[in-house]
């Protein structure tokens, strides 16, 4: 998530494509996980260094967030997937262009999208496979999974590898109430987490990374008040809202 956090094993039972919560921020509250079980995750690198999360949608394809691309110089990002550590293993990838969302507001993250056209297609085999997108927005209350290499807010709990957590959606219109002191939360975005209790969220590091619903890519890490704060939802970018466009772009 951004600096306002532009963000369970049970959880893996169908919440994963294949396997079958960048905020340039972490994941609080989750646990250890392995890229095979999460194999459409990647890990956006700017200047050779983990920077924020992505999801892979095609070989050519990279979703993320637009708060983590501001700097459109395609030459210093990289993409590492199928690798459970953001720092070694697997593929890494150079970054050909990169297409925001052209309503994209770095005010108040509105439209947070940016599709990365990549320099060469990733491979696909185990620990790299697209994700499928939601055609539909989710229904209130839906788990969600989350996953990333952001801050933990824990020295027990190592950012090296890769984490997750569950969360479940919350009303939009009560995560308007909730965060109505922070930003708006406007139809491009969705939210996630525990209200009342928080305790389990996206962190920085994990923005741009996926939420999934039922196997299909439902959001992206977008923004948060902080991290796993109580009372404060995470915001996540809303698949489903710009459908269309990424079709549009990325032919997908």
């Amino acid at each position: 998530m951004a600096k306002i956090f532009v963000i369970a094993v049970c959880a893996l039972i169908g919440l994963t494509s294949g396997a079958s919560l960048s905020r340039v921020f972490k994941i609080v509250g989750g646990f250890q996980v392995e890229i095979a079980d999460f194999p459409y995750q990647v890990s956006l690198q700017r200047n050779s260094r983990h920077h924020c999360g992505g999801s892979i949608i095609d070989a050519g394809w990279i979703l993320t967030a637009a708060h983590c691309t501001e700097n459109k110089n395609a030459t210093i990002y990289g993409v590492r997937a199928g690798s459970s550590e953001h720092a070694t293993g697997g593929q890494l990838v150079t970054v050909k262009a990169v297409h925001s969302h052209p309503e994209y507001n770095s005010g108040n993250y509105d439209f947070d999208f940016s599709l990365l056209e990549l320099g060469e297609a990733v491979q696909f085999g185990e620990g790299v496979q697209p994700i499928v997108l939601v055609e539909d927005e989710p229904s209130d209350e839906e788990l969600s999974l989350v996953s990333g290499w952001g801050d933990t807010r824990s020295l027990e709990e190592s950012r090296q590898f890769l984490r997750a957590v569950v969360v479940p959606l919350v009303n939009r219109t009560e995560c308007a109430e909730a965060n109505k002191d922070i930003l708006p939360v406007t139809e491009s975005m969705i939210c996630a987490g525990y209200v009342e209790e928080g305790g389990k969220d996206a962190c920085q590091g994990d923005s741009g990374g996926p939420l999934v619903v039922d196997g299909q890519l439902a959001g992206v890490v977008s923004w948060g008040n902080d991290c796993a704060k109580p009372g404060y939802p995470g915001v996540y970018s809303n698949v489903a809202y710009v459908r269309d466009w990424i079709r549009e772009v990325a032919s997908v």
